[in-house]
């Protein structure tokens, strides 16, 4: 069950104290957690090179998703919670994607105790929902909780803005509104 005013009172704490961690004061991370946060900007670019691919059982096999994960998909609408990783949702999004690969962009981190955040451009390519190969190329911000020994997906927020759309396209998709047809 979602215990979303805990989570969110969570995720505010969390937010308002990230600022004030060593890496965003400036302060070199421990050597350990230098390690772990290089292996998770690894491991986020395998799983979203695998995903771009639309290899499901390598990126489901490396993809801890946590209960009360939230995402905000690219193509915009409302936050969707949880995440569906049974055989037949994995093999829809395997068909969706296809023929891709993906570089990740480390743009900043975060660290606070058991949590991560990572702001990243994930630079990739493929053929998504049957349209051709083409750049698919994402802002992203993704967070994670450490539970036991692994690093649990519990956010991921991707829009498609990675080159500057100018004030009038941002205001039309902000209304809701086409911008091929304004």
């Amino acid at each position: 069950m979602f215990r979303s005013n805990r989570w969110l009172r969570l995720a505010l704490k969390a937010a308002l104290a990230m600022p004030l961690s060593a890496s965003a004061a400036g302060q070199p991370m421990p050597a350990r957690s230098e390690q772990e946060l290089a292996d998770l900007v690894r491991t986020s670019e395998a799983r979203a090179a695998a995903f771009m691919r639309g290899d499901m059982d390598k990126w489901s096999g490396m993809t801890r998703i946590a209960d009360d994960f939230t995402l905000m998909q690219p193509f915009g609408g409302e936050a969707s919670r949880g995440f569906d990783m049974s055989p037949g949702r994995l093999a829809r999004l395997a068909s969706y994607f296809r023929n891709g690969d993906a570089k990740v962009d480390l743009i900043q981190s975060y660290a606070s105790g058991d949590l991560v955040v990572l702001a990243v451009i994930e630079r990739q390519h493929g053929e998504v929902g049957g349209l051709p190969d083409q750049d698919w190329s994402l802002r992203v911000t993704l967070v994670y909780r450490r539970q036991g020994a692994e690093w649990w997906l519990v956010h991921r927020h991707a829009d498609p803005l990675v080159r500057n759309v100018g004030l009038k396209t941002t205001a039309t998709l902000a209304r809701g509104a086409n911008p091929g047809t304004q």
